[in-house]
């Protein structure tokens, strides 16, 4: 049911957010449409039902292009799912430096619904994704989901004022609780998107936090 169309004042708002990647990571058109296509179908459908056929039909390229810049469909969907964690995990570093705490735990919630809003595509496949252990990506993909998990765990362990948020490496009960935070917040973003588009962001925010009954702290 997530395949439910956006509202027209959602769906004009919304931005690439991994458009423009940073000059390190620089995509050639061909690539840049590929990935593009691939997150358009596989939002839609699913990684399952998405098929090289379609990416390459939907891209514009032809099939020989797509082969030569992506070996298979598992290492399309490998670039794709990593290009887009690294992006989030960087958006949320950014907004929660200089933070602690409860701030920091109100600017990563916020963080995840923003980026939930700017691109509702990519947030459906991480939310389909993330949490998946039968894909030949997984390996690859641990650190940077822990990457983003960590940034909550800490949050929280100063919030709940039960660590200083020095620890090197989240305990696991940490990242628990951090992936609870952190899926709430995914898909209370995508409920909000599809379901109430009228309500404010902050009002999505705030109905995240009080969940944790951090929502009247600031």
């Amino acid at each position: 049911w997530w395949e439910a169309q956006l509202p027209p004042s959602q769906a004009s708002e919304r931005q690439n957010f991994m458009a423009e990647p940073a000059p390190s990571r620089r995509t050639s058109p061909t690539k840049r449409a590929i990935l593009d296509a691939a997150l358009e179908l596989a939002s839609a459908r699913g990684i399952t039902g998405t098929s090289m056929d379609d990416v390459a039909q939907l891209a514009g390229v032809a099939k020989g292009s797509l082969y030569y810049n992506f070996s298979s469909k598992d290492r399309l969907f490998e670039v794709l799912l990593e290009e887009g964690i690294v992006a989030v995990a960087a958006r949320l570093s950014e907004r929660s430096a200089g933070l602690a705490g409860r701030e920091a735990l109100r600017a990563l919630v916020d963080g995840v619904i923003t980026l939930t809003q700017e691109n509702t595509e990519f947030a459906k496949l991480m939310a389909a994704e993330l949490f998946r252990m039968d894909r030949s990506w997984q390996q690859s993909f641990a650190a940077l989901r822990h990457e983003v998990l960590g940034l909550f765990a800490t949050a929280l362990d100063v919030a709940a004022g039960d660590g200083t948020g020095s620890a090197p490496t989240p305990r696991p009960a940490r990242l628990i609780g951090a992936a609870g935070v952190f899926g709430a917040s995914l898909l209370a973003g995508l409920e909000w998107l599809v379901f109430e588009p009228d309500l404010p962001r902050e009002t999505v925010v705030e109905a995240v936090l009080e969940q944790l009954s951090l929502g009247g702290e600031r």
